[in-house]
């Protein structure tokens, strides 16, 4: 009997050594993946951290760049002998007298159902020929810019003793497709 208690003191230690070596074994595999984990983890807020920036940025450069474009497709809209005298956001019209913003200050940008960003602009002008007028409407009402291009008002003046017409135009300016962005280096190497 001595001999089979031996023997099987023998096999239950070999089996708790493996069984050590095993633990062991997870062990180092589990401070491992800790590791791994916690890095994963870190990333995961440095992702969350940059997408929210990103976000900000977005926020901040949405409407950063409208009366640039704005400017541009009314200017590239106009038919010879038709000039604009003022231009402004329509929700600048709607401000309080006295603290109304400049054209070029604070805009109030709404969104569709869509989600796209688009600003309401109220465009006052002047021209010597009524057709030049309605070709102002058609060349704006084309540009992938502005949508809903719409005459308020236009009456014939006396400016400089000769007869002009003066008009009112409102468009509601957006984002246009990727696929009219055209994007240009600020800076060129001169050689």
């Amino acid at each position: 009997m001595g001999g089979g208690g031996a023997a099987l003191f023998i096999t239950e230690r070999a089996r708790l050594a493996a069984v050590e070596a095993r633990l062991e074994n997870i062990r180092t595999e589990k401070r491992r993946y800790d590791i791994v984990i916690a890095q994963k983890r870190q990333a995961e807020k440095v992702r969350d951290s940059l997408l929210y920036q990103i976000h900000v940025i977005r926020d901040i450069d949405a409407d950063r760049y409208i009366w640039p474009h704005v400017l541009d497709q009314a200017t590239k809209a106009l038919p010879p002998y038709t000039w604009i005298t003022h231009m402004q956001s329509v929700a600048a019209l709607l401000a309080p007298p006295g603290g109304a913003p400049a054209a070029n200050g604070p805009v109030a940008v709404e969104e569709d159902s869509a989600g796209i960003s688009s600003v309401r602009v109220s465009i006052d002008g002047r021209t010597v020929d009524i057709q030049a007028y309605t070709t102002f409407l058609r060349q704006l009402a084309a540009s992938p810019w502005f949508t809903e291009v719409t005459p308020a008002s236009s009456q014939t003046v006396i400016e400089a003793d000769r007869p002009v017409t003066a008009f009112n135009v409102t468009v509601r300016y957006r984002i246009a497709d990727s696929v009219y962005i055209r994007t240009v280096p600020l800076v060129q190497a001169v050689r």
